[in-house]
């Protein structure tokens, strides 16, 4: 019995330090991918449009943005985009923008294609912030904006994007200065918002 108890304690022991080194390691590891990344902004980034069409975000320049990998059949879809609206309409004219990245990755609740995906969005959904092209926000052909926001922001238990509606809040001079997980509601990040809007 002894025995038993003091492998226990040991195997316990070796998965601690195991998972220690590889907690340490990681963060050392990004902190210096992040550190080589750091004069980076998102503004060196071109993406595509919902036609198609590339769009350099260097034309958001200047302004506090809001980006969102977006659902079309997720439980957060209604209240998210409601809010979102609620955001764009109150900001739209101060220096705001929301940029929306459909994607399908997580329970394949993004399975349309761009023009399915528009008419939801902006018809049923009555979205009037930009939406981008479906895109993959983690994995091997992940977009390499995402890619860049996760190093900037790296999530709890990992930078993978864990769901729809994780949100990247983006300063005037092209810098990620938050990241909120699905459940953070776009009402609660108003007075974020707010702050860079007011910042010089």
């Amino acid at each position: 019995m002894l025995r038993f108890k003091l492998t226990n304690c040991i195997s316990l022991l070796f998965l601690g330090f195991a998972f220690f080194y590889y907690y340490y390691t990681d963060q050392f590891s990004s902190s210096h991918t992040m550190a080589a990344d750091s004069s980076k902004s998102i503004y060196e980034f071109t993406v595509k449009d919902i036609h198609g069409n590339d769009v350099k975000l260097s034309e958001y320049s200047g302004k506090v943005l809001l980006i969102v990998n977006v659902a079309s059949k997720c439980g957060f879809t209604q209240s998210n985009y409601k809010e979102l609206n609620i955001l764009y309409e109150k900001y739209k004219n101060k220096g705001f923008e929301i940029l929306a990245f459909p994607c399908n990755q997580f329970a394949g609740q993004e399975p349309g294609n761009n023009e399915e995906i528009q008419e939801v969005a902006c018809t049923r959904l009555k979205a009037e912030f930009p939406i981008f092209d479906k895109i993959e926000v983690n994995g091997k052909n992940e977009a390499p904006l995402y890619k860049f926001l996760k190093l900037e922001k790296g999530g709890l238990f990992g930078n993978g994007i864990k769901w729809n509606f994780t949100k990247f809040l983006v300063n005037k001079e092209g810098k990620v200065v938050e990241r909120y997980a699905p459940v953070t509601a776009p009402l609660k990040i108003e007075k974020d918002i707010q702050n860079l809007l007011e910042s010089s």
